[in-house]
């Protein structure tokens, strides 16, 4: 799914490419999204396959998404900085959608790996809530803050994650407040073959956060 084309720019003034796909339906939209992607560093963009298989699906559930490339990415102007800028370009992500959701309809600022990581260290009073998939709590920062936000917070992890196993992860956000963790059964780090089910875990979230749920 392809959607509509923004420019976004990050507080350094860096110019990154995103796209906004509108929710549809009668209730929509009841909840927004914003998408963070996998290591720049390893392929990561936009358009990989756990982002493409919640930006196509989303919509249609109510959700409007917005997803970009962090700096240094395909059109995204800038260069990679190891996580620091990049968490002011998920904040400008947050703004952005922010502008465009009516009052009152809660903002989820989700991940996948390293995205995950971003988004977990973004703490922006726009945030509802957060989706954390297979994050490797590498690049995570503010971890003491995070860890006694009130704010829901639902990691999404792979059964045989090859990057960081799921116990390891569970064992680090034990004590983390307001926090659900949910093992999709038979998943790698990438998720190939089981992008169904984290779609279900991202609506059913989405479905628990909207107004009046």
């Amino acid at each position: 799914m392809t959607g509509e084309p923004r420019i976004i720019t990050s507080g350094d003034g860096t110019r990154l490419e995103a796209e906004l796909a509108a929710a549809t339906g009668v209730r929509a939209p009841r909840a927004g999204m914003v998408l963070c992607h996998p290591h720049p560093q390893y392929g990561g963009t936009m358009r990989s396959i756990v982002v493409c298989a919640l930006f196509a699906s989303l919509p249609a559930a109510g959700v409007t998404c917005l997803r970009f490339n962090f700096r240094g990415v395909e059109g995204s102007a800038g260069s990679w900085d190891e996580g620091r800028s990049e968490q002011g370009d998920a904040h400008a992500a947050v703004a952005a959608l922010a502008s465009e959701l009516p009052a009152g309809v809660p903002l989820i600022l989700a991940g996948w790996s390293f995205g995950a990581d971003m988004a977990l260290s973004v703490l922006d009073p726009a945030v509802a809530a957060w989706l954390a998939i297979a994050p490797p709590l590498h690049y995570l920062t503010s971890y003491d803050a995070l860890a006694g936000d009130p704010r829901p917070k639902l990691l999404a992890l792979a059964e045989h994650d090859e990057v960081r196993a799921p116990a390891e992860v569970e064992s680090l956000a034990r004590d983390w407040r307001a926090t659900e963790i949910v093992v999709v059964p038979g998943a790698s780090h990438f998720f190939v073959g089981r992008t169904d089910r984290l779609v279900e875990v991202a609506i059913d979230y989405a479905d628990r956060l909207s107004p009046g749920s």
